[in-house]
């Protein structure tokens, strides 16, 4: 007889053990699912405000787009990291910190640092832009970050540009992100601006790495100029999709 109230106990005990742990998990996935509803139930512009985002200079115009573009490619199933997005601002010069990593579930500004542009795309603010080999321009738009490989550069990121006709072009120019020297802070206050690419999105060397392994593979990657060419092309723009 003691035996069984015994065997009753710790079933009782296993039984309480299970249901605490399914607690436990559902806490967990509840909270997940809050970070999503909290971020998809409130405009753009909302998430901009509350990240405080124009006090680092980004534009709230790109950030709205980006958002918007980001949202395209996730439903159409080409992004694989959705809590990463990536924003380049060509509206500031180069001697601004013109590249915003952003984690969209904690709402968080991961990196803000340094970009270069291409050198056919003008010297300390990039105004013109281009899909064509060899043309040293940076080309807008948006991008899916693809697999990380050790070449010319050192660590770098290759980058499949997803706009037909504005980037998609990208990949066959060899168009990466990674490290260089010629971007830093110290050039950038010392001249007033920083070195230029080859139409790469070139970052610092010192951060290369650390913000290449957070948007690599399958996250989206937004180069933004107030270009009214650009802005009047964009499928992804044109769309009548709200953010």
């Amino acid at each position: 007889m003691k035996r069984r109230k015994k065997l009753i106990l710790r079933m009782v005990v296993l039984s309480m053990s299970l249901a605490s742990f399914s607690t436990v998990k559902s806490k967990k996935a509840s909270t997940g699912n809050y970070l999503k509803k909290t971020f998809f139930a409130n405009p753009a512009d909302s998430i901009y405000s509350t990240m405080q985002l124009d006090d680092y200079g980004l534009s709230k115009e790109a950030f709205i787009l980006a958002v918007k573009g980001w949202d395209i490619l996730k439903a159409q199933g080409k992004i694989v990291n959705e809590e990463v997005i990536s924003i380049i601002d060509f509206s500031l010069p180069s001697n601004k910190k013109r590249l915003f990593v952003l984690n969209l579930q904690t709402m968080q500004l991961l990196f803000n640092t340094y970009v270069a542009h291409g050198k056919n795309s003008g010297s300390n603010i990039a105004s013109t832009f281009s899909n064509k080999t060899n043309s040293y321009k940076s080309s807008l738009g948006f991008y899916v970050t693809e697999s990380v490989y050790s070449g010319k550069h050192g660590y770098s990121l290759r980058l499949n540009g997803e706009e037909k006709g504005i980037n998609d072009h990208a990949f066959q120019r060899g168009i990466v992100m990674h490290g260089a020297s010629y971007v830093n802070e110290l050039l950038a206050n010392k001249q007033g601006f920083i070195g230029r690419s080859q139409g790469c999105p070139a970052i610092p060397s010192a951060q290369h790495k650390e913000i290449i392994d957070h948007i690599k593979n399958g996250s989206c990657l937004f180069i933004y100029a107030n270009d009214k060419h650009y802005l009047s092309h964009s499928a992804f723009l044109q769309s009548d999709k709200k953010v």
